[in-house]
């Protein structure tokens, strides 16, 4: 009795409860579950022929290559069928150097390793209250949450490619919405911008909600990170800047491909090529990064104004908001950079209280877990009717029309729903103690 007393008043002490045999349980149960549904999607893309195998990574780790070999970077093309030129900063490729290192097979292992450890970043940020929530269930809940957004078309694209967006993510994620960062705020996103250009509407976020002291962190640590680009690669950083990086379109490829689900991939399957076009989708894109930057400061405003998981919700959604806002108007948005909706996700769902919002965030998730863009190319053709002919267009821009969508329903909707200044009564919100969550 008195060693257990003991082990009590140190547990009180210490702030961090004792683990017993169950709690381990749960912990093996929540890899296994992830692990679970990892493995299929491991098996499909690793297992494939081998000039199929994360084509993306292929282009990388050339791009270290080219740098140990002292090769032009942006005058390669990686081996046949994909052919596919190095369209990032010369950073970059210094940063695959590593991967170069290993065997081939290795580093497929490695980097796939690395993707799904950025995913529970990813879901721990964005579904850190519901988490919280289910107490020393935590990390079951975490698991099952793991497994449900491997399976989202955009993550196992992430695979398939062996691509960077999940890494992107975690770290704009990490950047804005950790509580207390260990390292300067805004210094993820500066990493970010300067391995890919797109994350560099966080730093209008960061100046249009008065993160003053995180947009010069950001800005600092990418310029840094060029200027080392230059020391390493001067030639290299001469050509991309003024040169590899206005070519832009012609080396990242077509826009109106189905997987371009930007605004400007939209407009491109519409209208033809021409003035006509650039027009609209100026105009276009104008109007949404005008409500879309407008709309992720008030959530940001009102996440400072709000407390408790309100405040969290209300943060991710205006972060949410503004990743959204880097795919739909960048020139191509591939399908795999969608992976911000894993944050829309996370903020409709907040700790999982409100029926409505969890309806909306499921929702989201189904239409997600289906290449429904590809299937609608089916309907396409002088085979079709009409109508057919019609609904497959409409579908084929699903996951953009999508995007767009969560931004007017994370802006407005949420926003107004959880703003302690304007939120009103609602019968879907149920009334319930914080339980887990506040302890």
């Amino acid at each position: 009795m008195a060693q257990e007393a003991g082990e009590a008043r140190a547990e009180a002490v210490s702030g961090t409860p004792r683990r017993g045999p169950l709690d381990y349980l749960i912990i093996l149960a929540g890899v296994a579950v992830a692990v679970a549904a990892a493995a299929p999607i491991v098996t499909r893309w690793l297992g494939n022929q081998p000039d199929q195998r994360l084509v993306d990574l292929e282009v990388y780790r050339e791009g270290g290559l080219a740098v140990l070999r002292g090769a032009p970077l942006y005058d390669f093309l990686t081996q046949p069928p994909q052919l596919l030129p190095f369209t990032y900063p010369p950073i970059a490729a210094a940063l695959a150097v590593p991967f170069t290192l290993l065997p081939w097979r290795a580093a497929q292992w490695a980097w796939t390793g690395l993707i799904y450890v950025s995913l529970a970043i990813v879901v721990w940020y964005a579904f850190r209250d519901l988490i919280r929530r289910t107490g020393r269930w935590a990390p079951l809940t975490a698991g099952v949450l793991v497994a449900a957004t491997a399976w989202l078309d955009p993550v196992r694209d992430q695979v398939r490619f062996g691509q960077v967006g999940l890494f992107l993510l975690a770290m704009c994620l990490a950047d804005c919405c950790a509580r207390t960062p260990r390292w300067p705020r805004g210094m993820l996103v500066g990493l970010a911008l300067a391995v890919k250009l797109v994350p560099g509407v966080f730093l209008i976020y960061f100046l249009i909600t008065g993160r003053r002291e995180a947009f010069g962190n950001a800005l600092l640590t990418a310029v840094v990170a060029t200027l080392g680009g230059f020391a390493l690669l001067p030639s290299d950083s001469s050509g991309y800047w003024f040169g590899a990086l206005l070519e832009g379109g012609d080396r990242t490829g077509a826009v109106d491909g189905t997987t371009n689900q930007a605004i400007q991939g939209i407009v491109a399957r519409i209208i033809d090529e021409g003035p006509a076009r650039t027009l609209v989708w100026l105009v276009l894109a104008a109007a949404v990064a005008w409500f879309g930057f407008t709309w992720a400061r008030r959530a940001t405003l009102a996440a400072d104004a709000a407390t408790g998981t309100a405040s969290s919700s209300l943060l991710l959604a205006g972060v949410a908001i503004v990743g959204l806002l880097s795919v739909v108007l960048s020139p191509v948005g591939w399908i795999h950079h969608l992976v911000w909706m894993i944050a829309v996700f996370g903020a409709l769902a907040g700790d999982g209280r409100d029926t409505r919002r969890c309806l909306f965030a499921f929702g989201l998730w189904l239409l997600f877990l289906f290449p429904i863009p590809w299937w609608a190319r089916a309907l396409i053709g002088p085979d079709h009717s009409v109508a057919e002919v019609f609904a497959g267009g409409v579908l084929r821009d699903a996951f953009g029309i999508a995007a767009l969508g969560s931004i007017l329903l994370l802006g407005t909707w949420l926003v107004k729903r959880l703003d302690p200044v304007t939120e009103r009564e609602d019968p879907s919100q149920r009334q319930v103690g914080m339980g887990t969550l506040g302890a």
